[in-house]
């Protein structure tokens, strides 16, 4: 098992024994879409640490959405407590970019790369997401690339 995982069965147990709801529904629900994506597919694996991640961002990118959503619905109490479980969420990710840090690593890529305009938009990206490993959301890389390129 992967060590993520392990670490978020232990924080459920510890949030359970605490009555801690909030973190314990959020982690119910974040383990239940590691183990559906465990066994989607023609068989049944064992997600990595990395795969794991990948799921923790899907899954913050939910409640982040659904934020906004019921936010601009005008239903501020589903709103915050959507934003609550993102923050549960997030703090098993890494940290995220400063946007002048995001900045140099873009015009880093572009240097190197020797993109000359948004034609070559695939491409910084393609070696920008690579570099940026889930530290940045890919809204974000691709607003800075254009800015850049543009």
């Amino acid at each position: 098992m992967s060590d993520l995982k392990e670490q978020l069965r232990t924080d459920l147990t510890t949030a359970m024994k605490s009555r801690d709801e909030l973190r314990t529904a959020t982690l119910r629900m974040v383990l239940a879409a590691v183990s559906a994506e465990e066994v989607a597919g023609k068989e049944a694996r064992e997600l990595s640490d990395d795969e794991v991640q990948a799921v923790l961002r899907r899954e913050a990118k939910k409640r982040r959405e659904a934020a906004e959503a019921f936010a601009g619905a005008g239903r501020t109490e589903q709103a915050d407590r959507e934003r609550a479980e993102g923050d549960v969420v997030a703090a098993y990710l890494p940290a995220q970019l400063e946007d002048a840090d995001l900045a140099a690593l873009v015009a880093d890529v572009v240097t190197r790369t020797g993109a000359g305009g948004m034609k070559d938009m695939g491409r910084v990206m393609g070696a920008v997401q690579k570099e940026v490993a889930g530290r940045a959301e890919g809204g974000r890389v691709a607003a800075e690339v254009r800015r850049q390129l543009g």
